[in-house]
């Protein structure tokens, strides 16, 4: 049962990198596949509601399941998010200052406290 599950849950982890990719690489098929259309900009802010929501959580899950190590590693993994936001900012039309205040800044403290952690 173990083997089965963890099968799934891999499957599942490379499922949604596949996923996040094709959002990326081909918005138009992505946003078709999840169920929307392109010019549905609240259900947009909604996807990103969620994902922050999820991105706050699943750090705090780890922390209180396997401890402040295994936290900082979580927390660096979770540095991709900020890193990835900051180029959207600029490829998109947004400010460069605006791109490091805010999400070049998160990137940072997420991966300075994520290596204390990690390495302690």
């Amino acid at each position: 049962m173990f083997i089965a599950a963890f099968s799934v849950a891999i499957a599942g982890c490379l499922f949604i990198l596949f996923i996040g990719g094709r959002f990326l690489i081909a918005p138009a098929i992505a946003t078709a596949g999840f169920g929307i259309t392109e010019d549905r900009r609240r259900a947009f802010t909604s996807i990103k509601g969620v994902r922050d929501i999820t991105s706050g959580i699943v750090p705090l899950v780890v922390l209180a399941v396997a401890g402040p190590h295994v936290f900082g590693w979580a927390l660096l993994a979770a540095a991709i998010t900020p890193i990835g936001d900051a180029i959207i900012v600029v490829t998109n039309g947004g400010t460069l200052r605006q791109a490091l205040s805010v999400h070049g800044a998160t990137a940072l403290l997420l991966v300075i406290a994520g290596l204390v952690l990690a390495l302690a």
